[in-house]
């Protein structure tokens, strides 16, 4: 067994896009009409190419809680409480921090230590929030 799909909840699948491969660095793997938004997935640009990230809408009406898409209202409890959405692997937590930090990503503070393992948390524009890890 093996991850071959994860999604992201994303409130704008363009601005998405953007974020992702022009800001994080993804590369661009599929897009095309599912319904009413897009079969939108990215990958790592040295990965394996066979994990993708899909950019998923947060706009779906099937369920509903609160008069509200409950996909909304889930990402924007996470987002509240300060609960990353997902944890991607950097090689480097610091250097990765100012390389963001210099294309204007708003981070949640600085990196952060346990024992050799550090750890940031930034906002990805599009509603969630997104830690990164040393690996």
């Amino acid at each position: 067994m093996r991850i071959n799909l994860t999604s992201v909840l994303v409130d704008d699948q363009d601005k998405a896009l953007d974020f992702y491969t022009g800001v994080l660095g993804f590369v661009k793997k599929n897009e095309f009409p599912a319904g009413g938004a897009k079969w939108l997935t990215v990958v790592a640009p040295d990965g394996p190419g066979d994990v993708e990230l899909l950019l998923e809408p947060d706009a779906n009406p099937a369920v509903v809680l609160d008069g509200r898409p409950a996909a909304q209202v889930y990402k924007k409890a996470l987002y509240d409480a300060g609960i990353p959405w997902t944890t991607f692997t950097v090689d480097d937590v610091p250097e990765e921090y100012e390389r963001l930090r210099s294309l204007g990503v708003r981070f949640q503070g600085e990196p952060a230590y346990t024992g050799e393992v550090a750890s940031v948390v930034f906002d990805d524009t599009c509603g969630n929030l997104i830690m990164i890890v040393s690996g």
